[in-house]
């Protein structure tokens, strides 16, 4: 197989079963949701170091460092968007606001209208991992996420929710939207983990 070439004309390796975007399209269930800037509020939830429940207005949100990242995008229906440029805050800056309990070992990140995504807690505090608020230096478009979308490089797309609103941390797995609709509970697009029916022991929460 040809891999395909990077803006500098070097070789780059694709995951599995997955082809290079050109472009951005856009793909998300449900529709798009009205952003209210009086209304809304991010929220570190669950199992907390000190039981607590943190939150943050949008302009408190605004405030916290942000940082930028270069990372591709994997999505589980076979595109690819390579070395995109990111920025918005990490994911460890929220971690280290809002610590976690020691016996936390999974997430759930909380999107609007109830939608969900479970990840184990390495994979979010993933240097690449953050709270995107931009692409290319410029904010969001309100069709991919705006204001706030989760971006995990090395896991398939469908772990990074668009129009996220809260984190919850949780001492045992359990799985979120499209996990419990018989997508992988990992997703990892390198061993190419797109359905439930490809788990291993140890994949998933226990029965």
């Amino acid at each position: 197989m040809v891999q395909p070439e990077s803006r500098e004309g070097e070789r780059v390796q694709l995951p599995p079963g997955q082809r290079v975007q050109r472009g951005w399209p856009v793909t998300h269930y449900g529709p798009v949701p009205r952003f209210r800037p009086e209304r809304w509020e991010f929220r570190v939830f669950g199992a907390t170091a000190d039981g607590d429940t943190y939150r943050w207005r949008h302009e408190e949100f605004s405030a916290l460092p942000h940082e930028t990242v270069v990372a591709d995008l994997h999505c589980v229906t076979r595109f690819s968007m390579l070395g995109v440029e990111w920025g918005g805050v990490r994911t460890r800056t929220l971690l280290d606001l809002a610590p976690p309990a020691p016996e936390v070992t999974h997430v759930m990140v909380w999107a609007e209208y109830g939608y969900s995504a479970n990840l184990r807690l390495a994979d979010f505090t993933a240097d690449h991992t953050l709270f995107a608020t931009h692409r290319a230096g410029e904010p969001l478009t309100a069709e991919h996420g705006f204001p706030l979308r989760l971006v995990v490089p090395h896991l398939y797309a469908w772990k990074g929710p668009k129009w996220v609103r809260g984190v919850e941390y949780m001492t045992t797995d359990r799985r979120g939207f499209w996990e419990e609709r018989g997508y992988h509970n990992i997703g990892d697009p390198w061993r190419e983990q797109r359905y439930s029916y490809q788990e291993g022991p140890g994949d998933g929460p226990e029965p």
